[in-house]
């Protein structure tokens, strides 16, 4: 999951417009004074100064969406990771995909709303991050309710309206895709620990399918796209390490034990992760 919190920056998603102000001294004081309000330059600095300022606006409030839109998913994620019993599975599925729908008809609404007339690719950044963890908690249901993902088609026809829409920008659902690698990963070792293997060699190979397809694109000239490849291939290294363990290890001790003794060499290895830990 991303945290992402957050694209946007990507470093830090999410981050907004300061509106910047000059310092006028005393002589500039007078000079202002001093203006012709009916010349045509001021008339016309004027009006930019107005649309800039409505511009910074429009982008703040794409932000609190944003985030609006990122703390939920990332809600929606961590109840999707609460199945630990099949009689559960039902019941959140459903509550999950209840907050989907509602997220779609109440924050993606707002953001059309903000967008309509305007050029998107102005405001990307703004609330980058919100829809890239909105992909991740809605391919996440995907993948366990029905054991694959869904066509980016079909999460564009969500996002569209009466009146407005937004625009779902292809690279923003292979990030969206990426930052579900991490979820499948710890699907996977939380697996070992309920003794599910089965669940654990089919995360495995869900998770390489993505990868081999992500190896696919190129020159997508999107420095992020390169950083999330990267955090993939490092899923998919833990999660291949989980199935050599199970496979070598899983005769020799209960199943509900795999999974410590696969945390406890992760310990000794470098490499950071995003999001929660399970312990």
């Amino acid at each position: 999951m991303s945290h992402r919190d957050g694209h946007h920056g990507r470093g830090r998603r999410g981050g907004g417009h300061r509106q910047w102000r000059p310092q006028v001294g005393e002589r500039g004081k007078q000079v202002i004074e001093g203006l012709d309000e009916n010349s045509p330059v001021i008339q016309s600095f004027r009006k930019f100064a107005t649309e800039l300022d409505a511009k910074h606006d429009r982008y703040e409030r794409l932000v609190k969406l944003s985030r609006d839109t990122t703390i939920e998913s990332k809600r929606i994620i961590f109840l999707l990771h609460s199945i630990d019993k099949e009689s559960k599975r039902e019941n959140v599925l459903t509550e999950a995909q209840n907050r989907i729908s509602q997220l779609n008809s109440t924050i993606f609404k707002d953001i059309a709303k903000e967008l309509k007339g305007q050029d998107q690719y102005q405001y990307i950044r703004a609330f980058s991050a919100g829809v890239q963890e909105y992909i991740e908690a809605v391919t996440f249901l995907f993948y366990l309710r029905d054991g694959k993902l869904p066509h980016w088609n079909e999460l564009q026809q969500n996002l569209i309206y009466e009146e407005d829409s937004i625009y779902l920008v292809p690279v923003e659902f292979f990030l969206g895709v990426g930052d579900l690698t991490g979820e499948l990963m710890r699907c996977c070792i939380q697996s070992l620990g309920t003794g599910s293997t089965k669940s654990c060699y089919e995360a495995c190979s869900f998770v390489r399918d993505i990868y081999i397809g992500f190896m696919g694109v190129s020159n997508t000239g999107n420095r992020e796209f390169i950083r999330k490849l990267s955090v993939l291939r490092q899923s998919l290294s833990k999660m291949e390490m989980a199935c050599y363990t199970l496979a070598v290890r899983g005769n020799e001790m209960p199943k509900h034990m795999l999974a410590d003794v696969f945390n406890s060499s992760e310990r000794h290895e470098d490499g950071a992760d995003e999001g929660f830990c399970v312990d």
